[in-house]
C-alpha cells in the first residue's frame, strides 16, 4: 500500500459521510426509512451561527456541487475526478481553521492539509492529463 492510500481511504469516507448528511439535510431530514423527520430538525437550534460555521458551510456547499459530476465508467478516471473537488474542499476548510482556530495544534494541521492536499491535487491532475482527460 503507497503512503497516499490511507489519505484516499480517509477521503473517501469524509465524502461518503458529507453526502449523507447534505443528502439529510436536503430531503428535510426523512431518512431511507421514510419516517418523515421534518420538522423535528434540530440541526437550525444547535448550530451556531458564527463567521466560521458559514466559512464551513459555503466550502462544503462548494465542495459537494463541484463533486457532482458525469461518471466516465472507468472507476480511476471517477476516483481522480471526484477527488480533485474534495482535496480542494479540505483546502477551503483549512483556511477556515486558519482564519478562525486559535489552536496552535489545529493551525499546524491546517497547513499540512494544504501542502498535502494541494500536492495530491498536483498528482492527480497530472495522472488525468496523461489520460487525456
Amino acid at each position: 500500500m503507497n503512503r497516499l492510500s490511507p489519505i484516499f481511504i480517509t477521503g473517501a469516507l469524509v465524502v461518503a459521510a458529507g453526502l449523507a448528511f447534505a443528502q439529510s439535510r436536503a430531503t428535510g431530514g426523512q431518512a431511507e426509512t421514510g419516517h418523515d423527520m421534518a420538522g423535528h430538525d434540530m440541526s437550525a437550534a444547535a448550530t451556531p451561527d458564527t463567521p466560521s460555521t458559514r466559512a464551513y458551510a459555503e466550502a462544503m456547499a462548494r465542495m459537494g456541487s463541484a463533486m457532482s459530476m458525469d461518471f466516465t465508467g472507468d472507476a480511476d478516471v471517477d476516483f481522480m475526478r471526484g477527488m480533485i473537488p474534495h482535496h480542494r474542499g479540505a483546502i477551503d476548510m483549512a483556511k477556515v481553521a486558519l482564519e478562525f482556530g486559535k489552536d496552535p495544534e489545529v493551525r499546524q494541521l491546517a497547513e499540512e492539509v494544504i501542502r498535502a492536499q494541494e500536492a495530491e491535487i498536483a498528482m492527480m491532475q497530472a495522472w488525468l492529463a496523461r489520460r487525456g482527460q
